[in-house]
């Protein structure tokens, strides 16, 4: 991948107390585009994710947006140009969905600037866009779980960030709001121009929606490309070990899985 993206990992290595989960990984999140992260259970999705979003210390060699090192940027910095969501993201009992995304706005907050009304066209455009506007003044605990996951992608949105991660978006819900999910957030790739980069076990439903693929193994990059590039049947059997056969999707054109 080339290294002007505004995203990448260089050489990038990484652990949880002591223990290595990357391994000096090489990858770059490709501009304006929607990637999805895929591969086997503990194989470092999760953390590459992470620790690009500097939630995740390195350990070697670094995450770079912007053309510099994460770790020598401000968190606030940081936070006005890239978004996450992570895997199961929690809240006050009784938060409105208008006050959860009200918290994107949180990195332009100081105490010389306050609410104002850039922050509430954001966190009215972030409603708009998401279809959760007729339920900003519910509690998060009164939602679905395909609501409350929009709730939280509606926070993420308004941060107003070139750059949005999510890690397992889909975890939790049924096939449909799977489905309802990532129109979502392809829609809004599309509309917007975000850069989009999301962690997902659903081999058929990320070769769908996305434009670019990264499949790891054992913590490095195993391929990345087109979706047509990496979801073949001498990947997933080398990743997975998952004998398959790979037919297009008929009503998509992309690759579908039919495990052997």
């Amino acid at each position: 991948m080339p290294d002007t993206a505004r995203l990448r990992a260089e050489d990038l290595s990484a652990g949880y107390a002591g223990t290595p989960v990357l391994d000096s990984l090489t990858a770059a999140i490709p501009d304006g585009g929607l990637t999805a992260i895929v591969g086997p259970n503990a194989c470092g999705k999760s953390t590459l994710l992470r620790t690009l979003a500097r939630l995740q210390p390195a350990g070697r060699g670094q995450a770079v947006l912007d053309g510099k090192a994460i770790h020598r940027q401000s968190s606030r910095s940081v936070a006005r140009r890239l978004a996450i969501l992570p895997q199961t993201p929690a809240a006050p009992e009784g938060l409105t969905v208008r006050d959860l995304v009200a918290r994107g706005r949180t990195p332009y907050q100081s105490a010389l600037r306050q609410w104002s009304r850039q922050d509430a066209a954001a966190v009215a455009q972030a409603l708009e866009l998401t279809n959760m506007a007729g339920h900003a003044r519910r509690p998060l605990e009164a939602l679905s779980g395909g609501q409350r996951q929009r709730a939280w992608i509606a926070m993420a949105l308004a941060q107003e960030t070139g750059i949005l991660l999510l890690d397992e978006p889909t975890t939790y819900l049924d096939l449909p709001h799977q489905i309802e999910l990532l129109k979502l957030v392809q829609r809004l790739n599309r509309e917007t121009g975000r850069t989009v980069a999301m962690v997902l076990h659903d081999i058929n439903l990320a070769a769908r929606f996305a434009s670019h693929m990264i499949a790891l193994k054992d913590g490095k990059v195993f391929c990345q490309g087109a979706p047509s590039e990496v979801v073949t049947e001498a990947v997933l059997h080398s990743v997975f070990q998952l004998p398959c056969r790979i037919i297009p999707d008929p009503l998509h054109g992309t690759p579908h899985v039919i495990p052997a």
